[in-house]
């Protein structure tokens, strides 16, 4: 990609930490998981913020892990809206006390996203590996509102709750949240080494667009209903966070400034950390930034491609997990030579669901898990 077309990016997401309370086997963090002691203190993550705005960010996302473990949350939304930036959080809503979400609105935090790992109690604590976890967030929930901020529900979707998703539309009315985030569960970092136990059916992700698309339907105007398509069973893939550091990017706990979650699972490539080199540097210069940005990387079918400028050649990290290159088609577009490799996957994980491995979770800890092969 040129200089002339590189622009500056407008939306970030900052995972201020790994740690988390909740074990959840679907999680995108890496498997490697990073500890306390390595994640950047207050005042490099207010440079870093500061330097985000300078650049022309507009929002943050401030997830994890669990972004409320963070002592210092406050004074980072403080940081952000002194700048004008407005301030997502994403968390899994426990061990919040009403105090803080009201100390987090008065900082001027923007937004709440809320993740529920099921509709009902049995599977919030099967998933989160936490028994309490869907009363406090529920709790949480009704605390957000009663602070005035607005509410988005999360519900990463798989196997194991997928016939839930009527009662999570009704779940996500009923704490009056304006928007629900159906996100059927992406296959990187512990999703990854969990897939077999987490992938749904065929049968199951085709009657839950059906259910998502008649809810979209007789709720718009009253809630907002986003539908995150599962790879596995597209035609066409999604533009990896709107294509590779086009107009977003991440931070992970220890600075280390990406394009997406799982960049570093290309091993080919190296990314670099904030204090370092500055943000503006990273974000032009990074030879990590620059593989595969713009269209000149594609190799055919995507070269040729009308939709080149619409997914911008999909999951470069995908690619690198099922293709085993990294410039790759994304093996998610039927135009893909090993697309039948995607429901030959799907299939695996059917026989899988008969057997131990496909029932039991890896569950995620502060620990190294060999990843599959």
């Amino acid at each position: 990609m040129s200089e002339a077309t590189l622009f500056p990016p407008i939306g970030m997401l900052a995972e201020l930490t790994h740690r988390c309370p909740l074990q959840c086997p679907y999680c995108s963090n890496p498997v490697e998981l990073l500890k306390g002691n390595r994640e950047l203190d207050t005042q490099t993550w207010a440079q870093l913020f500061r330097q985000a705005a300078d650049l022309g960010v507009l929002q943050v996302h401030l997830s994890g892990g669990e972004p409320t473990v963070r002592r210092d949350l406050e004074e980072l939304v403080d940081g952000l809206a002194m700048r004008g930036v407005y301030s997502n959080l994403i968390t899994a809503g426990v061990n919040i006390t009403e105090d803080r979400i009201r100390a987090l609105a008065e900082a001027g935090l923007d937004h709440v996203q809320l993740s529920i790992q099921g509709a009902r109690p049995a599977t919030t604590a099967l998933i989160s590996h936490m028994h309490s976890a869907y009363e406090q967030k529920l709790d949480t929930a009704r605390r957000v509102r009663a602070a005035g901020l607005p509410l988005t529900i999360n519900a990463p979707i798989h196997r194991h709750n997928i016939e839930e998703v009527p009662e999570f539309i009704e779940l996500a009315l009923s704490l009056g949240a304006e928007r629900l985030e159906i996100a059927n569960v992406q296959y990187s970092g512990w999703a990854l080494v969990n897939r077999d136990a987490l992938m749904p059916s065929r049968e199951a992700v085709e009657k839950q667009m059906e259910i998502v698309a008649a809810a979209q339907e007789r709720l718009r105007g009253i809630m907002n209903i986003d539908f995150v398509t599962p790879d596995y069973f597209a035609t066409y893939p999604k533009p990896c966070m709107g294509g590779w550091a086009r107009d977003a990017f991440m931070v992970a706990p220890d600075g280390t400034v990406l394009p997406c979650h799982a960049a570093q699972t290309i091993r080919t490539l190296t990314f670099e950390r904030f204090g370092e080199r500055t943000l503006r540097e990273i974000w032009t210069d990074s030879p990590g930034f620059n593989a595969f940005r713009g269209t000149d990387w594609m190799q055919e079918p995507c070269r040729s491609c009308d939709r080149r400028e619409i997914d911008w050649g999909g999951c470069r990290c995908q690619a690198m997990a099922i293709a085993g290159d990294a410039a790759a088609t994304d093996p998610a577009c039927i135009k893909s030579p090993i697309h039948a490799r995607m429901g030959m996957l799907v299939a695996d994980a059917q026989a899988a669901a008969k057997t131990d491995k496909g029932t039991e979770f890896i569950y995620r800890r502060i620990a190294q898990v060999r990843e599959p092969v």
